[in-house]
């Protein structure tokens, strides 16, 4: 997945360019509508993995990353409503960031972009990002800590995804879906990690998992999968609520 999937369009965010603008809040989860899936960081997986499943891909590149399923469905998000709200208790760190996001630059140095489509950025209402002087308001700082912490996170998970490939514990799957009208709906691409080769690692490479703190997060992940069964039930609300009402005898 796209770090700029939600972003349309994501410009470097400029002292003078951006000197008199303002961030105002919203509850609004529309631009994140038609993603199914999103990448969440190993550190999040014990408050995500009570709501979503937590499964892995490869994403540009080819490599491995853990996000959460959102939707058994291709640019489908079950767990934004009619309304635009998030209908679930956590709200993943890759949400959240909106409409901020750390792009790389050349040589390898970071930039932080805003969305210039972000319906509350504006001259009038909410948070100011300079202040007269130029500098970073209270608001604009939270952010780049924020996007900050994220960074170091996604990079700690980076490493973690890479130590399940070099120990060849991950395993293809394939997540099908069977609503009771019938239909079925089959999502590939999908790994998980293999219980039978976790238990077969020698004992130092277990040692190593535990001691990271990484053997939890891939207990938080083999529990999580239970909620497929959600996002079936998701779908399944969802039809029922687009279905015509039935006609009159």
């Amino acid at each position: 997945m796209s770090d700029a999937v939600y972003y349309e369009k994501p410009v470097l965010l400029h002292r003078d360019t951006h000197r008199h603008r303002k961030v105002a809040p919203s509850s609004s989860f529309a631009f994140a509508r038609k993603a199914n899936s999103l990448y969440l960081a190993g550190v999040e997986f014990g408050e995500a993995g009570k709501e979503y499943a937590i499964v892995f891909t490869r994403a540009a590149g080819r490599k491995v990353v853990p996000v959460a399923m959102l939707g058994l469905r291709p640019r489908e998000n079950l767990y934004v409503g009619d309304d635009a709200r998030w209908t679930a208790s956590y709200i993943p760190a890759f949400v959240r960031r909106y409409p901020f996001v750390l792009s790389e630059l050349a040589g390898g140095q970071f930039g932080v972009c805003i969305d210039e489509a972000y319906p509350g950025l504006g001259t009038t209402e909410g948070e100011a990002l300079f202040d007269a002087t130029g500098g970073n308001t209270p608001f604009l700082q939270n952010a780049l800590d924020f996007l900050n912490r994220y960074q170091q996170e996604y990079q700690r998970t980076d490493a973690f995804c890479q130590r399940l490939v070099e120990m060849d514990l991950l395993m293809e799957m394939n997540a099908k879906a069977d609503l009771i009208d019938g239909r079925s709906f089959t999502v590939n691409g999908l790994m998980v990690v293999d219980e039978k080769k976790l238990l077969s690692l020698p004992d130092a490479r277990a040692l190593s998992l535990f001691r990271s703190g990484e053997l939890h997060w891939i207990s938080m992940h083999l529990a999580s999968l239970s909620n497929m069964q959600r996002l079936v039930d998701r779908l399944a609300a969802r039809k029922a609520q687009m279905a015509p009402p039935p006609r009159p005898a």
